[in-house]
């Protein structure tokens, strides 16, 4: 559907955000189904590591870079083949806002908790938003039934990876949307909860670090051993000129 460039292993689509939500725009308007998932330094390493998951990945239709770490990965594996610019999830969502709301689209939420998702419609009035589902306790064929009862245009699932991805995976072909869409933590973007940090640091790539800040034991091992460990592989990768290829293929 579209180009796209290879991080260790895994097709990154090469999108801008406003590119990516035109392409859910045409699925919506011509009712096909759109299964989205995103890269960015911790779901490459979970799915390098991980090769049930880095298979599930591949099956998505599109994988949509997310941070400073998928990109500048693709800057040092091929400045030829690099992503368009820096893309992240909390932009890009934002904007999946503003064309919701101009569209009226249908939008089911499900994941996090039931504190998160309350505070989604104060965030975004008029957000044409069709269910709520917590993501701690849940069965999978009562949640299928409200999606399906819900027929939304956008399903987004924030149930963190690799949960949210095998989730979609298994039972996607069941759910009567459009697009499903994979946010991970996103959904705290929707309800204004996400941390991100002054403005200056956004531009720098450093939201990650206000993140880590705010709870260093949760995030420790997510970007102190993460992010040096992505980077490790990305230049070992380079080093061994092994672009398509990662240990589950």
């Amino acid at each position: 559907m579209t180009a796209s460039t290879t991080i260790l292993g895994m097709p990154v689509s090469k999108l801008t955000s406003r590119e990516l939500v035109n392409l859910i725009q045409v699925a919506i308007d011509s009712g096909n189904t759109l299964k989205i998932a995103y890269a960015n330094a911790h779901t490459l390493n979970m799915a390098y590591q991980d090769g049930v998951l880095g298979r599930i990945f591949h099956a998505f239709d599109l994988i949509h870079p997310d941070g400073i770490g998928v990109y500048w990965a693709s800057r040092i594996m091929d400045r030829n083949d690099a992503l368009p610019e820096r893309m992240t999830g909390s932009d890009f969502y934002r904007l999946l806002v503003e064309y919701s709301l101009k569209n009226n689209w249908r939008l089911f939420f499900f994941g996090h908790s039931p504190e998160i998702l309350g505070r989604l419609k104060d965030n975004s009035p008029g957000l044409n938003i069709v269910g709520l589902q917590e993501g701690y306790h849940f069965r999978d064929d009562e949640v299928i039934a409200a999606i399906n009862r819900a027929h939304p245009d956008v399903l987004i699932v924030g149930l963190s990876c690799p949960k949210q991805e095998k989730w979609i995976h298994a039972h996607g072909d069941r759910l009567n949307t459009k697009v499903i869409l994979a946010v991970g933590d996103g959904i705290r973007v929707f309800s204004g909860d996400k941390l991100r940090g002054p403005r200056i640091l956004q531009r720098l790539g450093l939201e990650w670090f206000i993140r880590f800040l705010s709870n260093p034991v949760k995030h420790f091992r997510r970007y102190v051993i993460g992010n040096p460990l992505f980077i490790l592989r990305v230049l070992n990768a380079k080093r061994s000129g092994v672009r398509r290829k990662a240990p589950y293929q």
